[in-house]
């Protein structure tokens, strides 16, 4: 099992790294300052590369310990481990550093015989700022985590909203179809059970091609309601099936467009996806004032919490039309 207590992120150790140089660079201009034997431009240097090599140390270190150590080691050797790679990478840091630099430095003359103790030193004060760093990243993880389990919550119940109203409609038209044509509601039911099975799944977001494939499912069905009434028209390259969006967020504008829109008459829904947005026509009903019901609301908190992008309505040519702004493009 993978230490998610010692995860880092590359981003995170960009700034540790950064933050090192910068307070070993504060550390050596106090030392600067106060002893005159050691008043050089290459004790700042000194000092700045050996918080750079600590830090790179301490990445390397944590970062073997946890992809390659910690996940094959019981958990009660985690600490003592974490230990021992803190000090090493004080240690290393520092004996690097004093390796680099020969005694015609200052610096490197003045603690040539106690460079040893020094280095111990520092590795515990590593050890001891490993552990401040240690509870800090936790507390980051369980705060994302959490974070993530409240979102992953408040998404599951937008969903569990969308369409109980479809599946008895379908049930009901199967049931119509099955004194009708037995075959086509056999192969109704086999396409109902498909369209189920995708909604139930805890993805929250789907590729295009997923989408569309649910979406097809779905005319199906509401075709058998309305007499094949229902003419889908869809423009979209290949390039874009792949592209990620909330589930059913082209299903549930076409089923919009079919209850507010039909009049009796073919109804046409065209679906245009662009690199930036999707689109979706249907030649119904329109209205100059769309109010944004259950259906649309939960489409706009799925794409905002989700940071997919916002939905807006407009009217184009006498046809009514919903467009999904990818905010991430």
């Amino acid at each position: 099992m993978k230490s998610f207590e010692l995860q880092i992120s590359y981003k995170d150790w960009f700034y540790i790294i950064i933050i090192g140089m910068f307070f070993g660079f504060l550390i050596s201009l106090i030392f600067y300052y106060i002893n005159d034997e050691i008043r050089y431009f290459s004790t700042i240097v000194f000092s700045t590369v050996c918080a750079f090599f600590i830090s790179f140390f301490s990445f390397f270190f944590i970062t073997v310990s946890n992809f390659y150590i910690l996940p094959n080691t019981k958990k009660k050797y985690w600490y003592l481990i974490s230990f021992v790679f803190s000090f090493l990478a004080g240690w290393c840091g520092f004996s690097l550093t004093f390796l680099l630099f020969d005694k015609s430095y200052p610096i490197v003359s003045l603690i040539f015989g106690y460079w040893l103790a020094i280095s111990i030193t520092i590795g515990l004060l590593t050890f001891l700022i490993g552990l401040i760093l240690h509870q800090f990243i936790s507390m980051k993880y369980k705060n994302e985590l959490a974070h993530s389990e409240i979102l992953q919550t408040k998404l599951e119940a937008l969903e569990s909203e969308l369409n109980p109203h479809f599946l008895f409609n379908a049930l009901n038209s199967i049931s119509e179809l099955i004194y009708q044509d037995q075959k086509k509601a056999e192969e109704s039911v086999l396409k109902l059970s498909r369209f189920l099975r995708n909604a139930i799944t805890k993805k929250g977001l789907i590729d295009l091609k997923s989408e569309i494939d649910m979406l097809n499912t779905y005319l199906h069905i509401e075709n058998i309601r309305f007499d094949e009434k229902i003419v889908f028209n869809l423009e979209c390259e290949e390039k874009y099936y792949e592209m990620l969006l909330p589930k059913f967020s082209i299903q549930l504008l076409v089923e919009n467009a079919i209850k507010h829109g039909f009049t009796g008459e073919i109804l046409y829904i065209d679906v245009k996806v662009y690199d930036n947005k999707i689109e979706v026509t249907n030649s119904g009903k329109t209205t100059s004032e769309v109010i944004f019901g259950v259906g649309l609301s939960n489409l706009q908190k799925r794409l905002q919490m989700l940071k997919i992008g916002y939905l807006e309505s407009s009217i184009e040519d006498d046809k009514m039309k919903f467009t999904i702004y990818r905010s991430d493009k």
